[in-house]
């Protein structure tokens, strides 16, 4: 008898179903779809042509549209001038009428400055943009949350903090080199001055651009030349921001301030700086997932390691 009731308990254990086991599984599905779609939102994946540039059309629209709407509080935004000139001045660093006059006598520099600033912060910034898409494919979205948040970010320093440019200051003798060498070199100037806000100065995303631009072509590029350009296009720019007196150089310390905000969040919602991000996404990443529908054969290195434009593709083990 003991051997039967041995047999019938084990058959038992193996046949019933535990009602904990069978209970449990329907309530966790939900919270797992939840964490999938959230796995897969914040998942590098591939970026789609037409759906980028009708993002970037659709959100440089909107930035123009709030930047012009904000209210040109003429009062508040020159005494704020006259608040950052005279920090600027106690603390031995008022320097932006000296490079403004000095640059101003090179017709040929102060014209050229012109046209830099009117130009370059779009056509660089378009052209990172496009060689991140084709070259870091995996590293695009990231970077573009960080352009993103820091123009956003701007938008509420205009709101918050109205701000005269240094050429429209009353009682200086700041040189508007647009109306003096009659270039089209600031959407403020001439012809432009009722199609943009005057008094948005504060912070500068000719800075926070640029320099986003700079920093993203150091960290990803390989030719050593790139990344000394790199460096050298948002130092230029601060140097054109100011002998143009369209800003003062605290600025470019709030633009400054709102990318190192673009980063946090891009880092907070990837969980790696842009750069350390797989430079490709894998390509059997699932979009409804986020994670990989087949694993790769053991010993098989992963596309995932950070690397810079140039660097050989990891290349699979041979299976013995």
């Amino acid at each position: 008898m003991g051997e039967t009731h041995v047999t019938a308990h084990e058959g038992r254990s193996a046949t019933s179903p535990s009602p904990i086991v069978d209970e449990a599984r329907p309530a966790t599905r939900p919270h797992e779809r939840a964490l999938a779609r959230l796995r897969s939102l914040r998942s590098p994946r591939r970026p789609r042509l037409w759906f980028e540039i009708l993002l970037i059309a659709v959100s440089y629209w909107l930035y123009s549209l709030v930047r012009n709407a904000v209210p040109e509080q003429k009062a508040a935004a020159l005494a704020n001038a006259d608040w950052i000139w005279a920090a600027e001045k106690s603390i031995g660093l008022a320097f932006e009428e000296t490079v403004n006059h000095a640059v101003n006598s090179v017709t040929w520099l102060i014209v050229s400055m012109n046209y830099y600033y009117a130009t370059l912060h779009f056509i660089v910034t378009i052209g990172v943009l496009v060689w991140l898409f084709r070259r870091h494919p995996g590293r695009y979205a990231a970077t573009r949350l960080v352009l993103f948040s820091t123009t956003a970010v701007a938008l509420l320093g205009y709101y918050l903090y109205p701000l005269a440019p240094p050429r429209l200051m009353n009682g200086t003798n700041f040189i508007d080199t647009v109306l003096v060498h009659e270039t089209w070199g600031s959407m403020a100037s001439g012809n432009f001055k009722n199609m943009s806000n005057q008094y948005a100065a504060m912070p500068s995303m000719h800075i926070g651009w640029s320099l986003w631009c700079g920093l993203t072509i150091f960290a990803l590029a390989s030719a050593p030349w790139a990344r000394i350009l790199g460096l050298l296009y948002p130092t230029a720019t601060l140097v054109v921001i100011v002998a143009t007196a369209n800003h003062f150089w605290l600025d470019a310390v709030g633009g400054m301030a709102c990318l190192a905000f673009g980063y946090a969040v891009s880092r907070a919602w990837y969980g790696a700086l842009p750069h350390r991000l797989p430079r490709r996404v894998p390509a059997g990443t699932s979009r409804l997932t986020g994670i990989r529908r087949t694993r790769p054969p053991h010993g098989t290195p992963a596309d995932d390691a950070p690397s810079r434009e140039g660097d050989p593709a990891p290349v699979a083990a041979r299976r013995v």
